[in-house]
């Protein structure tokens, strides 16, 4: 499955109430905080103002990122994103404060410049990653054979050098999405897994820990010119609901 930017449905600030996702399904967020985030500029830094046009420096773009996490958590938990409380796992995985949250909720990040992606899911770990498409690895060969699996590196050996830079960007997406989705972060991880490395088949997992065939969905994501993504889970079939936010005032 390829999601597209026709398929990114838009929601609006301020956001409702949202329904969180249904058995089987993942909802997907993408947001582009140098549009989205602008009205925060005096949150961000009290010496500019709303319509600066200024890149946000590192430190504001995680005070956004931080913000709208939490803003979407709540719109999902029915409370003000303030009040959202999260807590990481052993492996430093944000997740929600279970003492605080009875809801079961799972969520992961990625970010890319200014870009953001979110990845929601009510009975299921997901992973979620995003790259730029202009990305380049100085040495994707070398770093397949360091790290992929044995398989992966074969097949991206065999790619035409045209297609090589794509292929890569596209398997080193899919993989982080997977890592991120199993829980066990991403150190000696990459190797105990295949995906789909053919730019011109669909992304899945073939391989998993040994397990031929094994039950997992991936899908990749296309949310706007110039990004790749992929979203993760372990269970066959997760349906994905795609979604843009927009600034308030801003037309559909």
């Amino acid at each position: 499955m390829e999601v597209k930017p026709k398929d990114f449905a838009t929601r609006v600030i301020p956001l409702d109430s949202q329904d969180p996702p249904a058995a089987g399904e993942a909802h997907v967020w993408f947001l582009d905080l140098g549009r989205l985030a602008r009205p925060l500029r005096g949150a961000l830094d009290g010496h500019v103002g709303a319509d600066d046009p200024a890149p946000f420096s590192s430190g504001q773009l995680r005070f956004a990122r931080r913000f709208y996490l939490r803003l979407l958590l709540g719109a999902y938990l029915g409370l003000p994103g303030k009040s959202v409380s999260i807590n990481r796992s052993n492996r430093g995985k944000p997740v929600l404060d279970a003492t605080v949250h009875k809801e079961e909720l799972h969520f992961s990040i990625a970010k890319s410049e200014d870009r953001l992606l979110l990845g929601f899911s009510s009975c299921l770990h997901i992973g979620v990653d995003l790259e730029p498409s202009r990305r380049r690895a100085l040495n994707p060969l070398g770093v397949a054979q360091r790290y992929f699996s044995v398989t992966e590196f074969s097949a991206l050996s065999a790619m035409p050098p045209d297609i090589l830079d794509a292929a890569f960007l596209r398997t080193w997406a899919c993989k982080e999405a997977v890592v991120k989705a199993s829980g066990e972060g991403i150190a000696n991880q990459f190797c105990r897994f295949s995906v789909e490395t053919n730019p011109s088949r669909r992304a899945e997992v073939l391989e998993y820990d040994g397990e031929q065939s094994p039950r997992w969905s991936l899908s990749l994501l296309r949310p706007a010119e110039g990004f790749l993504g992929a979203v993760a889970a372990p269970a066959p079939g997760l349906r994905i609901h795609a979604f843009r936010l927009l600034p308030a005032g801003a037309g559909h």
